[in-house]
């Protein structure tokens, strides 16, 4: 039995990226493609079996530790039993067409889009089907050989010899890897791999009613697989942007009504701009800060169901600063009649801005 160094001309202290370099060299040398003699076939399947064994790091150890209980000249029991037990059966060549990936895709959101849902055209950056070969990984006017090596199998068998004697190994064939067929032509364009990466536009309809961190989940407009293989799914990430007027609170839209002080005493009618139009509010007399005004039906259209949410405004009473003369004299006038008490102590309760929130949240 030959020595697998001598067989790639390599060193016993060769790195993998030798031992592979060599291996390729002898390859391109040897191949019944290339060389069609008898003794290059021959020396190709030496080549080729000496690098199944020397260019996988565990059987290489395993042949370099020498026959032994732990490793039959690189092939151990488990390996032996595998064959016998049907792991030497193949199962046929492997298709080289194969599921494309999934992609993920975040999209930007303003909160007026999710009150109602918004078109959006989605430009990607992906793999799609390469259109000068449809797929097939070869140039125009050539196809796939079968390869010579394995008979079109994907697989070589081989004699190993163990400790209970000789064992036939199946392994996938090197020369076409397994595909039982090589691409004497490869596709310009996509090197022949049957895909090639491009940007194409997505049109996609986000409904109504999405939040940050839900996922869209659009079938076959992932990458495009191997040799035009079936795409993969496209997820769409939604990230909803901060509005620096209303926040949400699942499908209510939560804000802050500033009101003067003569109108929370009195009482008043505003028209105030909403996330998609004008809103009446009616501030009601005696207002206080820390009240809730709820709009009915202004709010986020519900994702799974029929309706909108409401919109809640939260009262800030606003307390001016500076005030002419008369202002103020008629507002002591004010404080003496109403005998206001003077600032003092209360029973504990919840902040202003707290209670705001609580009750918004109601």
């Amino acid at each position: 039995m030959s020595d697998h160094y001598e067989t790639l001309g390599v060193e016993r202290d060769a790195t993998q990226d030798e031992i592979k370099k060599a291996y390729r060299r002898l390859a391109r040398e040897l191949h019944p493609d290339v060389n069609p003699s008898e003794d290059a076939a021959e020396r190709f399947k030496d080549v080729t079996h000496a690098y199944d064994v020397l260019g996988d790091p565990q059987s290489r150890a395993e042949y370099d530790r020498g026959p032994s209980l732990g490793g039959a000249g690189g092939f151990g029991f488990g390996d032996i039993f595998e064959q016998f037990f049907g792991g030497g059966r193949s199962a046929g060549p492997r298709s080289r067409r194969q599921p494309g990936q999934d992609s993920l895709l975040r999209v930007d959101l303003d909160l007026a889009d999710v009150v109602f849902g918004v078109h959006r055209e989605l430009r990607v950056q992906t793999a799609v089907l390469c259109e000068t070969c449809d797929g097939a990984c070869t140039a125009p006017g050539s196809s796939l050989q079968r390869c010579t090596m394995c008979g079109g199998s994907g697989h070589v068998q081989r004699q190993v010899r163990s400790l209970l004697g000789n064992v036939v190994t199946s392994q996938p064939c090197a020369a076409c890897q397994g595909y039982g067929s090589i691409i004497p032509e490869p596709c310009p364009t996509c090197a022949g791999h049957g895909r090639v990466r491009a940007e194409r536009t997505i049109p996609v309809d986000i409904p109504a009613g999405v939040d940050t961190g839900l996922r869209i989940q659009l079938p076959g407009q992932g990458e495009v697989g191997e040799a035009g293989g079936p795409a993969g799914t496209l997820y769409l990430e939604i990230n909803v942007r901060h509005h620096d007027v209303f926040s949400r609170d699942g499908d209510d839209l939560l804000g802050t009504l500033e009101v003067s002080f003569p109108d929370a005493v009195l009482g008043a009618r505003s028209t105030i701009e909403g996330i998609d139009g004008p809103v009446e509010v009616e501030v009601r007399p005696g207002t206080q800060s820390g009240d809730v005004i709820t709009v009915g039906e202004r709010g986020v259209t519900r994702l799974r169901g029929a309706g909108r949410g409401d919109l809640r405004l939260g009262v800030q009473v606003v307390t001016p600063q500076r005030v002419d003369r008369r202002t103020e004299e008629l507002l002591r006038e004010l404080r003496d009649r109403t005998k206001a008490p003077a600032p003092q102590l209360a029973h504990f309760k919840q902040g202003l801005f707290a209670k705001m929130r609580d009750r918004l949240r109601l």
